[in-house]
């Protein structure tokens, strides 16, 4: 389903603009060559993608530069063409105003802006898409968020949660230079507790290697704490047998307990200030198909009835499927979406895949935050939806 949504969204980016600008600039034209080649680029795109459809596995490195060649072209006439029809409409409404023609300056002035203003948007966003594949994906953004809750003991007012996700760290090839930045950057935060909601690596535990030295580093008064994300379990890379996979996702967790970082499976802890406590809850990725669905939310809460509840669980559909109608966990905390690691003028098509796909959402007092990810997966760019660290602050509501 995912995929069609994918291929049906790329027919129209490409199609939808070649269309309008044909129609109303290139079939006229008294050159034949203009108009036999204009389709040539996205029928081009469109063949490609048919190509990566079926062998997605083999090409995924290059269907990472295809992507970004794609948005290049693609989405530059997209926007000239909202930009030539703003003004096209904008033309009528003035026409209807005055009745006659406009005054001369308006004419002028309409005259200036239909040649300049679409062609500079369209320049303007194939720069920003240029930006996002250089120094999107490490543009590293601090969102401060408050969660107030009656809920809350006294104690705890005040308590800051760092969330990190979805570091994806077999996509990283700089050495780790950019992750020692947002390590640096998270502990300058001075976070009474460090939270990783899932997917730390792309498949293969090794990708961690490199960077447990860097990621050790993070440091919060009351510890690290992670959950399992579904690339974690390693399930989009051929394995000889499943006793491999399942070895490769203990490697894993040991990896993670080397760093420091207290990996919860079904399980919770309990975060002590002085007299008050509250329960962090951990569950493995719960997810619709095709993704897993190994949390067993029942087990990891039990114990904890009567306490303040933050619950880590990856993907934030398991917030509407179980949080929310069979307990009464307080916040839970996600990642997964990446917010498709591409976000233009505060438009994702994110939002059609996944109802809450990015920031803190609230349900009767209860919440759930979507942490769009610190690192990125299958393009190597991030736009708009720039890598995030999450700093939330308990509050008691008074």
């Amino acid at each position: 389903m995912i995929l069609l949504r994918i291929t049906l969204f790329f027919l129209i980016l490409l199609l939808l603009p070649d269309w309008y600008i044909y129609k109303f600039y290139i079939k006229h034209s008294t050159k034949k060559w203009k108009r036999r080649i204009w389709w040539m680029p996205s029928i081009g795109l469109l063949l490609a993608l048919l190509v990566f459809i079926f062998f997605r596995h083999s090409l995924q490195h290059a269907f990472s530069m295809y992507l970004i060649i794609a948005l290049c072209i693609a989405v530059p006439k997209m926007v000239f063409m909202v930009c030539d029809t703003i003004l096209y409409l904008c033309k009528k409404t003035a026409q209807c105003l005055f009745r006659t023609s406009a005054p001369l300056p308006l004419v002028r002035l309409y005259s200036l802006a239909k040649i300049c203003l679409p062609l500079f948007a369209s320049l303007a966003t194939c720069a920003y898409i240029v930006f996002g594949a250089i120094f999107g994906k490490e543009f590293f953004q601090v969102k401060e968020v408050t969660f107030t809750s009656a809920d809350v003991p006294q104690a705890f007012d005040g308590y800051r949660i760092l969330q990190l996700s979805d570091l994806h760290t077999g996509s990283w090839t700089d050495k780790g230079k950019a992750l020692q930045r947002a390590v640096a950057l998270s502990n300058a935060q001075h976070p009474d507790v460090i939270v990783f909601t899932g997917d730390l690596v792309n498949s293969r535990a090794d990708e961690l290697k490199p960077f447990m030295h860097i990621l050790s580093r993070l440091q919060a008064k009351d510890g690290i704490y992670s959950v399992l994300g579904n690339h974690d379990y390693g399930t989009y890379v051929h394995w000889d047998t499943e006793t491999d996979r399942l070895a490769n996702v203990d490697t894993l967790i040991s990896r993670e307990k080397q760093m420091g970082w207290d990996m919860l499976m079904n399980e919770h802890r309990i975060l002590h200030r002085g007299n008050d406590s509250i329960a962090l809850i951990g569950v493995e990725n719960s997810g619709n198909p095709p993704f897993p669905n190994q949390g067993n939310l029942p087990k990891a809460q039990k114990g904890t009835e009567d306490m303040f509840k933050i619950l880590l669980s990856h993907d934030p559909t398991h917030w509407r499927r179980e949080v929310l109608p069979r307990t009464n966990i307080q916040l839970m905390l996600a990642g997964h979406t990446h917010d498709m690691q591409v976000n233009l003028f505060g438009f994702s098509f994110s939002k059609f895949v996944y109802p809450e796909h990015r920031g803190m959402y609230l349900e009767n007092g209860r919440g759930l935050y979507v942490n769009i990810g610190l690192g990125f997966v299958m393009f190597p760019m991030r736009l708009g939806a720039w890598p995030e660290i999450t700093v939330i602050t308990l509050k008691t509501k008074k």
